[in-house]
């Protein structure tokens, strides 16, 4: 098995240091070549986590001329920057999300990407959620019927620190969380016809940010509807995706830590007044190991035994939902705590 030779830039990014764990759960496909940092204050405080334990700091430049293929794990509001530099040097890249710059600036990014037929994978972590696998599973083989309405929630009740730092984003806690959600409804759905979003400040903790979000997608038959918030108590044990159709319908909730799937359709609920369903089982990587399959592909997409059913136009679709939701893309104070 040829190996490829992996670096990072940036380790400011959360989950930077995990996914550099699960790429050296892999050394017969991955050769760790070193990490880039710029900022000394993330050298200071996460260069000693175990996944960069024993590897090289190196400039920019060192890991970009050395590395086949980059993970870019930097500051959210430097991706695009950093991932630039990856590309136009011609090397594949692991992007974590969401992208930063401008819309014209990322679709640059990727424009050039498939120009050299160089790989863009991005760090959407429910692409690799079992759940939204099977999930997408019943809607390719049509046991969902047409898809009319899609409920995604990803709350959080945030501690003061976090949402200090969310507030360096336009749009808040709905551009870091609800990308995630932004990524799957585009996936299933596409484009859509109008969006109308609901962005809320509610001031808790004396903290001045849209931390109480709903988005509401319109699709010429469908409504998705995004709630992301960072003032939910137990929003994260109730973190849920739920797609209906005319024929069945998933709920999954939660959709992490742990997971639990329910599948409902018309030979299992058998009157309009009935609560019907069977839960499907699924393996749980969401607490342990949740980017190796990730880190996997990424292997396998380079190498051109798989594909990377997210194209480069939907990436960029996502991004271009995402900004008209909170209203475009911009980045405020960059705070590091």
């Amino acid at each position: 098995m040829k190996k490829i030779r992996l670096g990072q830039i940036g380790i400011g990014h959360n989950h930077g240091e995990p996914k550099m764990r699960a790429a050296r759960k892999f050394p017969e496909r991955f050769e760790i070549v070193g990490y880039a940092e710029e900022n000394e204050r993330w050298v200071e405080k996460r260069s000693d986590l175990r996944g960069y334990e024993g590897l090289t700091r190196m400039s920019v430049e060192e890991v970009i001329e050395q590395s086949d293929a980059i993970l870019v794990e930097s500051d959210v509001w430097d991706l695009t920057k950093y991932a630039q530099m990856c590309i136009d040097a011609g090397k594949h890249i692991h992007m974590d999300k969401p992208a930063s710059g401008t819309l014209e600036e990322y679709k640059h990014l990727l424009d050039t990407a498939k120009a050299k037929e160089l790989v863009v994978q991005l760090g959407y972590m429910y692409r690799y959620n079992p759940a939204v696998l099977k999930c997408l599973e019943y809607i390719k083989n049509g046991d969902l019927g047409e898809i009319y309405s899609i409920n995604a929630e990803m709350s959080t009740f945030h501690p003061p620190k976090f949402k200090k730092w969310l507030t360096n984003f336009g749009g808040g806690v709905m551009y870091i969380l609800g990308s995630h959600l932004v990524d799957l409804i585009v996936y299933m759905l596409g484009e859509p016809k109008k969006i109308t979003t609901f962005l809320k400040h509610t001031g808790l903790d004396g903290i001045d940010l849209e931390d109480n979000n709903l988005a509401v997608l319109e699709y010429d038959k469908a409504l998705a509807r995004i709630f992301v918030s960072s003032v939910e108590v137990n929003g994260h044990g109730r973190r849920q995706l739920v797609v209906a159709g005319s024929k069945g319908t998933v709920n999954i909730c939660p959709l992490e830590k742990p997971i639990k799937m329910t599948y409902s359709d018309t030979s299992i609920v058998t009157s309009p007044w009935a609560g019907a369903h069977v839960e499907v089982p699924v393996e749980d990587n969401t607490a342990h190991g949740r980017y190796d399959d990730m880190m996997r592909d990424f292997y396998d997409y380079i190498m051109g035994t798989k594909q990377n059913p997210f194209t480069y136009e939907h990436d960029y679709l996502v991004q271009k939902v995402l900004a008209e939701i909170v209203g475009g893309i911009r980045f405020h104070g960059k705070n590091i705590d």
